[in-house]
């Protein structure tokens, strides 16, 4: 009948079912979810509630861009006194202050082989002024702007990786302006961990010990260019090499774990090219000390016994467990190009959400039983198929939310009503195409009912086309809750294309074959 067969009737069946299973979640009670297996928790869980609706965290951060330019300015630097080296140049008071580098040639003859050599570093990016025999490098305007922007992009990735495999329930993150990050952490009261593992940079790096310059010796001046004082929580002050051997961008992962005395650590392991690296240095150097650097503190300063091949470590150190386990994860998730600061931090309760909650619930029933009444007495019977199909639209779209981990907001409702509002029109369109049928004089019930739904359908599908094509650009143009809105009304719009066109029409069925009607009346 109508052109379906019993295997898509069925299809059809199974997936209204499926529909109302996956939404019964959003209707349990939270200590009733939590005493299901945790794996059934995985997949039947309700959809989450964002911000505005069940309270949370915000924090405003600001990405440190002075650190990270004094940074470069320090690598530059490095590669400076080293390429200068390497052509013969003489020079001295290599320094870098005030956002610029500075180093005076002792003979005027070689500056312009300096300019050249310093200039070759980093092509197209620095700016080379001299007064007298002293050089004032900087970086330019354009390079200083795409620096900036780069370190943002890469924060905002960094810090998703982070909360994210925290576990935190759907966190929006999204840039703000030129140099700042939001994030809003709906359900979470106490921000303080979060703000812990977004204050470290978690930039880990493997250095030699430096075994002829003494701390002390170091301390009065007697320091080469080639070595640098750290400090450590167990290793006190000690000198290093300036030399990164090994980067932690190389690491390939990282977990908490224990050492050979049963003590919380964190083992690591390198991608393939780390592993080659750390294989080479540790051969190497057998004997010597290799220290582990994390944000420019010594964990640990071990000595190298015998070569490290299989591309795996440890990190030792005065860890709990937890404290190992967040060090995992900053390490598992990189390090951030610059350090980030908390420039505004609230915790929003969940009051207004709760009224919130109260007033849009209140509202949709409202609304759905002037619907259910109007469907009723306009159409009779056939306006309790419609309703009916209401309902399966309703559900299927909570099934597909909750499937989604989608984050519910109010704008988010705002999508459901409009989705319910369009569906209603949708149902309409059809019964009053059956109407139209049976004015011209058509009889026959099955008939009619397979013209009502062809003759609508060209409308139905203009109508919500149109309003995909906004929701479609709300989700790309748009950020945060405007884009969740357009997400909520797009799978709004097919729940309602498959309700209104294909479950409505099975229910049709069913009812024709269950009455046999020999005429409709509307």
């Amino acid at each position: 009948m109508f052109g379906y067969s019993k295997l898509k009737i069925w299809i059809v069946v199974a997936t209204v079912f499926l529909g109302v299973l996956f939404s019964v979640p959003n209707f349990l009670s939270q200590s009733t979810l939590s005493k299901l297996p945790k794996g059934v928790q995985e997949w039947f869980k309700p959809i989450t509630l964002g911000l505005d609706l069940q309270g949370g965290s915000y924090l405003l951060m600001e990405v440190d861009t002075n650190d990270l330019l004094k940074e470069r300015l320090t690598t530059l630097s490095d590669l400076t006194r080293s390429e200068l080296r390497r052509a013969k140049v003489r020079f001295a008071g290599l320094a870098v202050a005030d956002n610029e580098m500075s180093v005076r040639i002792l003979n005027a003859a070689d500056l312009t082989s300096a300019k050249e050599v310093i200039r070759k570093i980093e092509p197209s990016l620095l700016s080379i002024e001299n007064e007298d025999t002293t050089l004032k490098v900087s970086y330019t305007e354009k390079a200083l702007e795409e620096m900036k922007r780069k370190a943002v992009e890469q924060s905002v990735e960094i810090v998703r990786r982070r909360i994210d495999e925290l576990g935190t329930k759907e966190p929006q993150i999204q840039q703000q302006g030129v140099d700042r990050i939001v994030i809003q952490l709906p359900g979470v009261q106490d921000p303080s961990e979060i703000k812990a593992l977004l204050g470290k940079t978690a930039k880990m790096t493997f250095h030699l010990v430096d075994e002829e310059t003494t701390p002390q010796a170091a301390q009065m001046g007697k320091l080469s260019p080639d070595s640098m004082l750290v400090t450590g929580d167990e290793t006190g002050y000690i000198v290093l090499k300036r030399r990164v051997v090994v980067s932690g961008a190389q690491l390939d992962g990282a977990k908490g774990s224990y050492d050979e005395n049963g003590s919380p650590a964190v083992s690591f392991s390198f991608k393939a090219a780390g592993a080659k690296e750390f294989a080479n240095v540790t051969r190497e150097n057998v004997g010597r000390r290799l220290a582990i650097v994390l944000d420019g503190k010594v964990l640990s300063a071990p000595t190298i016994n015998s070569p490290i091949t299989g591309g795996q470590g440890i990190i030792t150190g005065n860890f709990s467990m937890q404290s190992a386990n967040d060090l995992a994860l900053m390490l598992r998730a990189g390090a951030l190009p610059a350090p980030l600061i908390v420039v505004e931090e609230r915790v929003v309760g969940p009051g207004l959400g709760e009224d919130s909650i109260k007033a849009g619930t209140g509202a949709c029933l409202i609304g759905l039983a002037f619907i259910f009444v109007f469907m009723l007495l306009v159409y009779g019977s056939f306006g309790i198929i419609a309703d009916i199909t209401l309902l399966v639209n309703g559900v299927m779209l909570l099934a597909l939310l909750s499937l989604l981990n989608a984050t519910l907001t109010l704008p988010g409702v705002a999508g459901i009503a409009l989705t319910l509002a369009m569906a209603v029109d949708a149902n309409i369109l059809i019964l009053e195409r059956m109407k139209e049928e049976i004015h011209r004089g058509l009889k026959n019930p099955q008939e009619i009912i397979k013209r009502g739904f062809e003759g609508s359908f060209s409308a139905i599908f203009d109508g919500q086309l149109t309003t995909l094509f906004a929701a479609l650009f709300l989700f790309m143009l748009g950020s945060g809750s405007v884009r969740g809105f357009g997400i909520t009304l797009g799978l709004g719009l097919a729940t309602t294309m498959y309700a209104a066109i294909i479950v409505n029409k099975v229910i049709f069925m069913i009812w024709s074959n269950i009455k046999k009607p020999k005429t409709i009346n509307m």
